[in-house]
């Protein structure tokens, strides 16, 4: 059933649309509205997390009991060479070299001055995003670098970019002393009723000019920090302890740097002057995207992390070793890993949470050992745990399905949902000819099936803050849904497009058909929401989506891989994507901002190229959707003008544009006071009127209300309980209830 255009399959080329990343912005916001986005993310930023203290990251000052000094917390001890680069690292970034000239879809594009000046600059941007480490003198230091990057990489000498991570590692010690120094003060020394206020964003700030003004920078966050502390009513002893920690973690986090975070970033930095989806991958990296990819790994099956010095489990994969084990469980501390009952324990306190990761994982069948002991030592002593590694599923990030029964214009019906996390495939199974490989396209076909057995009479396709994957599964998943004919145009700048065509003449599903995208939904989601609504299959709801419309590849390097981006894609209408993205047929009130209102020229680091179009594909549009699109507005503008939900999902998106538009945040304490108040008094107002609308006891405030959230939070998500899913689900069912005249005038 699945299709693929011809020679697709043999040349089993990695080829992916955003490869499950929506760019690569090592100075990370959150940016996800869901947490499984979010944590998607995390094998491609890990140099960014690594080195997380240098994107201005700053801790926190209060007063009350004693504070550790600089000895203590280990500002002074000496435990801070430079780093350096790897012997390998030459080569790597030579070749990268030669591959972004020879592959990149920006052939022409000199590495020369020009060239050098703009990786100069995207380097300090990653290092000193908010500008509060370096001095305006260090950066006239800095300067002699600036047309020295082009011949250095050309000629692999690393040592620029490893001279200019220093430069800035000794600053960020520096500030961390001074933290330390003002953490010792207390809270006595702020003035909280002085007129000052410190920028929500500093990207385009001057770097200050002396090392009082650097200090100065400092202090404002440190006091925010404070002012905040005492604005939610925490005990001084409770925060100054908090607040400890946090300078200990970015500390930890600087001595934990290491040699191939900084290549990594450096040659990130480069590969982001062509376009911000090309990128390196270490062999850690490029491990973990694998994992990403084919939604399996050997291992134990837990999802650990760091907090203090110690690694800690923060979940367990279901049906994975470690869960059928039961002799760890979430929040237990991990002491120490063995690899089996005749060696030595490696003692793992303090160490980075990918170390602890490599260290665990292993080969199907082969045990590991872990000291192991409770969150709060006093219920139980440090214990021994043996676990057999096996083939873990990531099924919770793989495709799903759920049934609604739903009543409208007085008959019942069965919508199914499809939620698409990514566009994954296991390429390895591929290769080696297994007949049971993952793949986005067979869940989701096996899924459909399921669903036409259970009597489903419309179907949804959510490809909510769905990033991309697999341009394979991206034209198969469409092929599921359009007959016969291309699926989408990839090309690049001096070529006719290849076109990507569905050749099985037949559809898995043919009925009435809605796909809910938003501002996360990005390339390979854009090709098969674009595809769909080019040929008029079904109607596309939510919000515009992100708008990548570049293909990348991965090729293997003698260290590591690197992401390159080769081509381009477009609609079979001839639309790019790339800066467009897909605007939905009708729009919903998502409280979201796009990547690409970051930049003024579009999506970041979109790829500029002329028109943005190509001719259209000859295709047959069924066109279902057009005669009926304004009659499907009107009914859900109706449905919703008075829905207690949507009237939610409003004011959560005015509020969301109007915080957008503030630049400084206050620091005196009447002000910010007078702000909470009022920010907690309209979100009681906008959450009670939604609850009293379900049927539920208003909360008394806003404690109240986040003692909820926080249950939610760990409740199994339902469709029957997503608004937007619900609305979605009323307007295929309007599809449904059209009249049979209108129906055949829409081509059905």
């Amino acid at each position: 059933m699945v299709s693929v255009a011809p020679g697709h399959r043999q040349k089993l080329r990695r080829e992916v649309v955003v490869g499950g990343c929506i760019g690569v912005h090592l100075r990370f916001a959150p940016f996800a509205s869901s947490w499984r986005a979010m944590r998607d993310m995390k094998p491609l930023i890990r140099a960014a997390c690594a080195i997380a203290l240098l994107g201005g990251l700053a801790a926190a000052a209060v007063a009350g009991a004693p504070l550790l000094g600089a000895a203590t917390l280990g500002v002074l001890d000496g435990d801070y060479d430079d780093v350096e680069p790897l012997e390998v690292h030459s080569q790597v970034a030579t070749a990268v070299v030669d591959r972004l000239r020879e592959h990149h879809l920006i052939k022409a594009k000199r590495l020369d001055d020009e060239a050098s000046g703009l990786i100069f600059d995207k380097y300090l941007e990653f290092l000193d995003a908010k500008r509060m480490f370096l001095l305006a003198s260090d950066i006239a230091q800095l300067e002699s670098y600036r047309t020295e990057l082009d011949d250095a990489l050309r000629e692999g000498d690393l040592a620029p970019a490893f001279d200019i991570y220093n430069v800035v590692r000794r600053r960020a010690l520096d500030r961390v002393e001074y933290e330390v120094a003002l953490l010792r003060e207390g809270l006595a020394q702020f003035d909280f009723d002085v007129d000052e206020s410190i920028p929500l964003d500093r990207e385009d700030a001057p770097w200050p000019e002396t090392e009082d003004e650097a200090q100065n920078l400092w202090r404002l966050v440190l006091k925010s920090r404070a002012l905040g502390g005492r604005l939610a009513g925490d005990e001084p002893e409770e925060i100054a302890e908090r607040l400890t920690k946090r300078v200990r973690n970015n500390l930890r986090v600087i001595r934990q740097t290491r040699s191939e975070d900084v290549f990594q970033l450096f040659i990130n930095a480069f590969a982001q002057t062509y376009d911000k989806h090309t990128q390196y991958f270490s062999p850690r990296d490029s491990a973990d995207f694998n994992i990403h990819m084919s939604l399996s790994l050997e291992g134990i099956g837990a999802v650990l992390g760091t907090e203090d010095e110690y690694t800690v489990v923060h979940r367990l994969v279901k049906g994975g070793p470690a869960e059928l084990g039961g002799g760890i469980k979430p929040t237990d501390r991990i002491l120490a890993v063995a690899q089996s009952a005749n060696e030595p324990f490696v003692d793992i306190v303090g160490w980075r949470t990918d170390e602890v990761v490599e260290l665990i994982r292993g080969p199907k069948g082969s045990p590991v050992l872990l000291k192991v002991m409770p969150k709060e030592p006093a219920l139980a002593e440090t214990r021994v745990v043996e676990i057999v590694r096996d083939v873990v599923k990531l099924e919770e990030q793989a495709a799903s399905k759920s049934l609604l029964r739903l009543e409208h214009a007085g008959a019942s019906h069965s919508i199914g949902v499809v939620t698409v996390p990514t566009f994954y495939i296991d390429f390895q199974a591929l290769r080696n000819r297994d007949p049971n490989y993952t793949s986005t396209t067979r869940d989701v076909a096996a899924h459909i099936q399921a669903l036409k057995d259970d009597g489903m009479d419309g179907l949804i396709i959510d490809l909510r803050n769905n990033g991309g994957g697999s341009l394979q599964e991206a034209v198969e998943l469409t092929g599921l849904f359009v007959e016969s004919g291309p699926v989408v145009q990839v090309a690049n700048l001096n070529y006719e497009p290849d076109i990507y065509n569905d050749v099985d003449e037949d559809a898995l599903w043919n009925g009435p058909l809605a796909v809910i995208v938003n501002g996360y939904s990005a390339s390979a989601s854009e090709i098969f929401a674009g595809a769909i609504q080019d040929y008029g299959l079904g109607v596309v709801v939510g919000g515009k989506t992100f708008g990548k419309g570049t293909v990348q590849s991965l090729i293997a390097l003698q260290r590591g891989e690197l992401k390159l981006t080769e081509r381009q894609f477009f609609r079979v209408s001839g639309e790019g994507t790339e800066q467009n993205g897909v605007t939905p047929d009708i729009a919903f009130p998502l409280a979201e901002g796009r990547y690409g209102d970051l930049s003024p020229g579009g999506a970041v680091g979109a790829i500029d190229t002329p028109g943005g179009r190509v001719p259209a594909a000859q295709f047959r549009a069924l066109d279902k959707i057009s005669p009926v699109v304004e009659v499907l507005r009107v009914r859900h503008a109706q449905r919703t003008e008075d829905d207690a939900e949507f009237a939610y999902l409003r004011a959560r998106k005015e509020r969301f544009e109007r915080l957008r538009e503030r630049t400084h945040l206050s620091l005196r304490e009447d002000v910010r006071r007078a702000e909470k108040e009022a920010d907690d008094a309209w979100l009681l107002e906008v959450e009670n009127a939604r609850l009293v609308a379900k049927g539920e006891q208003p909360a008394a405030d806003v404690s109240e209300l986040a003692d909820r959230r926080e249950a939610e939070a760990f409740a199994e998500p339902s469709p029957e309980d997503d608004t937007l899913v619900r609305e979605t689900a009323n307007i295929v069912m309007d599809l449904i209830n059209l009249s049979p005249t209108t129906l055949a005038s829409a081509g059905t």
